[in-house]
Formats: structure tokens, C-alpha cells, sequence
């Protein structure tokens, strides 16, 4: 039919452009729906939070106990509450698991096919990363969420700055479902992948100050414990949290020479990190074939 075959009452029209909204949607769907997928696997398993806590619940309660109770009979105590010295660090502790569970289920959809079916989707491959990555990190998030709500056993006082804490476990959570989303797309191999991640996660821990001081340390610990990115958000809740005086005694803070980094400082050192990480990841996941 050619266009003097048209009849006159029918006008041809160009279909309008998508709304502000529709294009919104559009960029948000995918960051949206692969959060979404964290929140169900998380929903319709409730066994897995509760097996992620007993680490760090065994971790705080019979360490802490222990050597509180060996301390004070030996005479050779140092902190005044080792429990709530050791609280921090079972907080992050808590969250680096459901964290790094999100690479492992990358590492397990490119076994089974799904990673193909994300990479022939219409959505940025750079926000099937970063939808990822914010599942993970709220995952990580209840998980912290859970323990706080036990943190009267170590002494912590439930007020308003535990949501303060809640967000630096959040960001704390996102930096180590970045770390694990880089590994995934680098390594294809689900055992050596979780072998990989295993020895990576315990010296970071160690290292920390989760479990001793930061400070006065040997010449090489100390080395290593000032270059560890986790000391830095240790510190950040520790000195965050509402509770006994040994969180924020100068025996127990990160001391870098003469300098005390304020927390805003330490968050931004795990932001920068979480930054650059998780840029590598996407520019890593852009080229899988």
C-alpha cells in the first residue's frame, strides 16, 4: 500500500518517547531485581542466618569469656572487658560470610548456565555487578543487624548510635562482597574460589585488631596491621559503638604515629577501597565472554 492508498480519516503518528519515569525504571530495574533475589534467598532460608551466627557468637562468648576469666586469674589483664573489646570484631565477622556467599553463587551461575542468561540481558553488565553487590552487602547487613540485637551480652548499650553502626557495617559488607565479586569473575572454579577466599578472610581478621590492640605492636605486625583496610572499619565501629569505656580507652585505639584517624577518615579510606574494588570487578565482568 503506498501512501496515496492511506484514506484521508487515518493519520500517521510517530509512538511518543518513553516517559522520565519509564526510562527511570528502566535503569533502576536491574540494580532492583537482583537485590530482590539476594532478599528471597535470604527469606526462604532462614537456616543460613542462623548457621552464619554461631561463628561469631562462639568467637565473642567462649574466646572472650575464656580469656577474660584466664586474665583475671593469671593478674596479667590488660583491657577491663575483653568481651566488649571483642565485639567489633564479631560484628564484622558476622557480615563477611553472607558477603562473600554472593561470589560464590556467581562462580555457581556460571557453572549452570544462569550468567549466560544475565550476560544476553538488555541491562548494563555494569548493573548486574552493582545489583550484586548492594544484595550482598544488605544480606550482610541483617546479618549484622542480628548480633546487635545480642550486644547486651558484651555490654552495649542500645541507643540511637547503633544505627551508626548499622551503616559502617553496611559499607563493611559492601567492601567484602566486592572483594568476593572480584574474585568471582576472575576465578572460575568454585573449589578454588572458596579455597582462594578462606585464606584471604582469616589473616585479614587476625590482623585487624579484632583480637589485640593495634597498637605496640612488633615492627613487622604492626606493618602489616596498619596496611590491613580492615583494621580501619574494626576501629570505625568500635570507637561507634555505645558502650564500656575500653571501646574508646586510648589503650585500644588505632594510633598511626602520633595520629588518631577520626572515624569519618577511617570510612573513607573502606569507601575508596570499596570504590576501586568494585570498579575492577565491573570492568572485569564487561569483558566475560
Amino acid at each position: 500500500m503506498t501512501r496515496t492508498d492511506i484514506p484521508p480519516s487515518v493519520t500517521l503518528t510517530k509512538p511518543a518517547p518513553p516517559s522520565s519515569e519509564v526510562r527511570t525504571w528502566h535503569t533502576v530495574r536491574p540494580y532492583a531485581l537482583l537485590w530482590r533475589r539476594e532478599m528471597t534467598r535470604l527469606r526462604h532460608n532462614p537456616l543460613r542466618l542462623v548457621m552464619g551466627l554461631v561463628t561469631p557468637l562462639l568467637f565473642l562468648v567462649v574466646l572472650g569469656t575464656g580469656l577474660e576469666a584466664a586474665s583475671s586469674t593469671l593478674g596479667k589483664a590488660q583491657l577491663n572487658d575483653y568481651r566488649a573489646y571483642l565485639f567489633p570484631g564479631a560484628l564484622v565477622m558476622s557480615v563477611q560470610a553472607p558477603a562473600i556467599a554472593v561470589g560464590i553463587s556467581l562462580v555457581w551461575d556460571r557453572r549452570l548456565g544462569m550468567l549466560r542468561q544475565m550476560l544476553v540481558s538488555p541491562f548494563p553488565r555494569s548493573s548486574i555487578v552493582l545489583g550484586l553487590a548492594l544484595g550482598g552487602a544488605t544480606t550482610g547487613a541483617v546479618y549484622g543487624l542480628a548480633l546487635l540485637a545480642v550486644g547486651g551480652i558484651a555490654g552495649v548499650r542500645y541507643t540511637p548510635m547503633l544505627l551508626v553502626v548499622l551503616v559502617e557495617l553496611l559499607l563493611v559488607s559492601l567492601l567484602f562482597t566486592s572483594f568476593g565479586l572480584l574474585a568471582a569473575v576472575t576465578i572460575r572454579q568454585v573449589d578454588t574460589f572458596q579455597i582462594v577466599v578462606n585464606l584471604s578472610l582469616m589473616p585479614l581478621m587476625f590482623f585487624s585488631g579484632a583480637m589485640f590492640p593495634p597498637n605496640g605492636l612488633p615492627g613487622w605486625l604492626d606493618t602489616v596491621v596498619k596496611l590491613n583496610p580492615l583494621t580501619y572499619g574494626v576501629d570505625a565501629v568500635r570507637r561507634t559503638l555505645p558502650g564500656p569505656d575500653v571501646l574508646t580507652s586510648e589503650q585500644t585505639r588505632l594510633m598511626l604515629g602520633d595520629w588518631n584517624p577520626p572515624v569519618y577518615a577511617e570510612l573513607g579510606v573502606l569507601a575508596a577501597l570499596t570504590a576501586a574494588v568494585l570498579g575492577l570487578a565491573t570492568y572485569r565482568f564487561s569483558r566475560t565472554q
